[in-house]
């Protein structure tokens, strides 16, 4: 998927680009490791270019991540006529979201929370209704995730962000039980099983290029979709939240050879481990409405669309095949709807999704060293 190709590049959002630079940092922050060993600590070093980055302090593994949310509270703020409603509750567990599923992702149980709410200027703050939703939100989402808030910052940054918008982001640190529980692609295998859990919609990813969408639309975010609902009130619904299912997970003793938060670059990350691998996928789990009407009205191929949005899976592990059963069992029971979709192979590193014809190379995923 080239830039010139890429939908999500001319919305704006041109991972090549951005993606190199993620590269350039890793190699830069690969040489300051070291310095852990003035405090008597030291890194997974497996953890580098994962999701989250853990390090070892005295025995107890501490994993520990940053994400920010995008640009989907532009997208509150110009639905909030039609609703009625900030949205600011859900953007808060979208921002949440964003840092916890990654943690989740090494293996670590999530432990506190930080806040970055940086706004254009201090008239941000002056909105009650919104400010009360984003507290309000973001707490709740703290204790569906069992962290605690810790602190944060909120800086106005006039000029550096536009009037009346605000950058949301969060930073995590959570703890790995032990180094058995770790899940960063070390037993990772031909023959694990690929099981997904569902999104919730669109999450944080790829609304840039819903944005520009509803842009074309006469209708505009007032657009119905198949589900009745305005187009800008789908794709706000709150991103999933699976620190839940993987400490449940944890807790039955089903530890994950690997797994993946399904973000950024789609279907493409279910390649991310540096493991010469193929990931052979048989059967697709539902599409949610939301993301259909996207890909129709946006006029996306099948490459594209699953090179660039969730498509119904939010999250997946890799698992060994006798704990396929169990794994959708205890997802069903904290209300997470889990699908085999298929399995790791030996041969070239890319990802075949045969019942619509996709497959993505390893030169399609350039985020680690």
């Amino acid at each position: 998927m080239s830039a010139k190709t890429d939908p999500y590049a001319t919305a704006g959002v041109d991972y090549a680009r951005v993606d190199a630079l993620k590269i350039l940092a890793q190699r830069s922050a690969l040489s300051t490791a070291s310095n852990l060993g003035r405090n008597g600590t030291q890194e997974v070093e497996a953890s580098r270019g994962e999701s989250a980055y853990v390090m070892n302090v005295g025995g107890t593994l501490i994993a520990s991540i940053t994400e920010c949310l995008g640009t989907k509270a532009l997208i509150a703020d110009a639905v909030r006529s039609l609703t009625g409603r900030t949205h600011y509750d859900t953007i808060a567990q979208d921002t949440i979201a964003s840092a916890v599923n990654d943690l989740v992702s090494v293996g670590a149980i999530p432990l506190s929370i930080q806040a970055y709410w940086a706004a254009g200027g201090s008239e941000w703050f002056s909105d009650m209704a919104r400010m009360q939703d984003l507290v309000q939100g973001w707490q709740a989402a703290c204790d569906r995730c069992g962290v605690a808030w810790g602190g944060g910052e909120t800086p106005a940054l006039k000029g550096v962000i536009a009037d009346n918008c605000i950058d949301l982001a969060a930073t995590c640190v959570g703890i790995v039980k032990s180094r058995e529980h770790l899940t960063l692609g070390e037993k990772l295998a031909a023959g694990d099983a690929i099981v997904t859990f569902a999104s919730s919609g669109i999450h944080a990813n790829g609304v840039s290029l819903a944005r520009q969408l509803a842009d074309r639309l006469p209708e505009g975010y007032a657009t119905k979709i198949d589900d009745g609902r305005c187009f800008g009130e789908a794709l706000l619904d709150p991103t999933a939240l699976y620190a839940e299912v993987m400490r449940a997970l944890s807790e039955a003793g089903i530890i994950p050879h690997y797994a993946v938060n399904i973000t950024g670059h789609g279907w493409r990350k279910l390649m991310r481990h540096s493991s010469r691998l193929t990931y052979r996928i048989s059967r697709l789990p539902a599409v949610p409405p939301v993301l259909a009407f996207i890909r129709r009205e946006a006029d996306l191929n099948q490459q594209d669309a699953y090179g660039t949005l969730n498509m119904g899976a939010g999250f997946a592990i890799f698992v060994q095949a006798s704990e396929v059963e169990a794994v959708c069992e205890i997802a069903a029971s904290v209300g997470i709807k889990a699908v085999h979709i298929g399995v790791v192979e030996q041969g070239n590193k890319q990802v075949i999704i045969e019942p619509i014809g996709v497959i993505f190379d390893a030169t399609e995923l350039q985020v680690r060293t």
